[in-house]
């Protein structure tokens, strides 16, 4: 490892045994779009190391980029300008320090992975039922800082609902030991909300208490054929009248999707030969006794009386339904075969989502020929509007325009009362969006927060508030 004279003194003053190389992957981000850079790279055991890194890199003013499994998608977990920062790696604090099933709690350190919390609550019968493609690689602390999503937001909220206390660094290198268990403690500002979702500005979070849900007796999965996002949206209401908060998840998949995986991908099974225009995913978790799938089996009945649903498909095996997930878990991988021109991260009210995506399909005609991919959560207002080439073309050729799209698409989200990040976060891609978007008393609201916590700027510096 080469070091500046700064990086040396800098590395002398670190717990012994905590320095990494400075590999590749420290410096990636999933979509190739920015490359960081580093000083030097350290590996804390534990939260003393961890402070201890955090105290010499304040001492000495250098910037502090914290970093998980590094699947975020908004480059919060790199930073390719200004002077080279300390990468804080997360990845050697992975236990699960404590379980306690009758209470529905586990203590996770922050380099656990998301999956291996949920099966940490397998193993004593329950879930932690955050789901995310990438929860073989993200971690519990990554996901935190972002405020990760996924496909049960509908039944068991972002990660923010399901922690109950944090242990964290402080930019200062003081440790905040809150790792309550309560679900209850209205004892002052919550601290823990607010270190949750601000992407490691505000300090770094190194354990959590994490809430653990009862698993369904009985689950059920179908895929239903729908008109329109409307009419699926319809079918959600539906099917939240009959379950009465059973229904797990309703993603929205479009057909433009389903087309790029039989191109790239038709080993995988489709559940229609003849690929409809919307498909709505749904899991339904349901008490013993209530019969998931003859619940499903109602829904369909129901939304094909009403004119909701042409075709749909129930799953008859565990087997089927992971089919069915595994369908809605390639479509990132068809798109990234495809090639995006942009990709974008939106929420909307639900009742202005259909006639959002009809205007942005004609606004964007008015832009070029392309094509568009939308689907995801739709039963909690997300969606991945995401744009490709036309057929024959390549992406190389829409870069000119690439920005404007991406603020074409933003400026309607907002003006609809959306979010241009709804499950990513702002990291350091979208934070020029914030500064142009975000109401002003709020962020300058967030600036005052960060100065306090953070008066030398080291931590995660770029992100969230634009660099320099």
């Amino acid at each position: 490892m080469s070091l500046s004279a700064a990086d040396d003194r800098l590395a002398a003053r670190l717990p012994s045994g905590v320095l990494r190389e400075i590999a590749p992957t420290y410096l990636e981000e999933p979509r190739g779009r920015f490359h960081g850079r580093a000083g030097l790279v350290a590996a804390p055991r534990d939260v003393e190391e961890t402070a201890a890194i955090i105290r010499a890199c304040a001492e000495a003013g250098v910037a502090v980029v914290p970093r998980g499994g590094g699947t975020g998608l908004v480059a919060g977990q790199i930073m390719s300008d200004g002077p080279a920062p300390l990468i804080l790696s997360l990845e050697r604090m992975s236990a699960i320090r404590d379980v306690f099933p009758s209470e529905g709690v586990m203590i996770a350190e922050s380099g656990v992975t998301l999956q291996q919390a949920r099966d940490a609550a397998a193993q004593v019968g329950r879930q932690f039922p955050l789901s995310l493609a990438s929860q073989g690689t993200a971690q519990i602390g990554g996901v935190l800082s972002t405020n990760a999503g996924g496909v049960n937001v509908l039944r068991y909220g972002n990660a923010r609902a399901l922690c109950l206390g944090i242990e964290a660094v402080l930019p200062s290198g003081q440790i905040m030991r809150d790792l309550k268990r309560l679900r209850k403690d209205n004892t002052g500002y919550d601290l823990r909300d607010l270190l949750i979702g601000a992407e490691g500005t505000l300090g770094v979070i190194t354990a959590a208490s994490l809430v653990m849900a009862p698993l369904p007796a009985e689950n059920g999965v179908a895929m239903m054929q729908v008109a329109d996002p409307e009419a699926a949206l319809d079918l959600l209401a539906l099917a939240q009248g009959r379950m009465a908060g059973g229904v797990t998840a309703f993603e929205l998949i479009s057909g433009q999707g389903l087309r790029f995986l039989r191109q790239h991908f038709p080993q995988i099974r489709q559940p229609f030969d003849d690929i409809p225009d919307w498909i709505a995913l749904i899991e339904v978790g349901l008490p013993a006794g209530l019969g998931a799938d003859a619940a499903l089996e109602g829904l369909f009945a129901a939304g094909l009386e009403s004119g909701l649903v042409s075709d749909g498909v129930i799953a008859q095996s565990g087997q089927q339904a992971a089919e069915m997930w595994g369908l809605r878990e390639h479509i990132p991988l068809g798109n990234r075969a495809v090639g995006a021109i942009a990709s974008h991260d939106i929420s909307l009210p639900l009742s202005v989502i259909g006639q959002f995506i009809r205007d942005a399909q004609v606004r964007l005609a008015q832009q070029g020929d392309m094509r568009i991919n939308c689907f995801g959560h739709l039963g909690d207002g997300n969606l991945h509007f995401n744009l490709f080439p036309a057929e024959g073309r390549r992406r190389e050729e829409y870069d000119d325009i690439r920005r404007d799209l991406s603020r074409m698409i933003h400026e309607m989200v907002v003006e609809r009362g959306g979010s241009f990040s709804a499950e990513h976060g702002v990291g350091r891609l979208k934070a020029a969006d914030l500064a142009r978007w975000g109401d002003p008393v709020r962020v300058q609201a967030m600036r005052t927060i960060k100065q306090a916590l953070d008066p030398a700027g080291i931590m995660n510096p770029g992100v969230i508030f634009p660099a320099g």
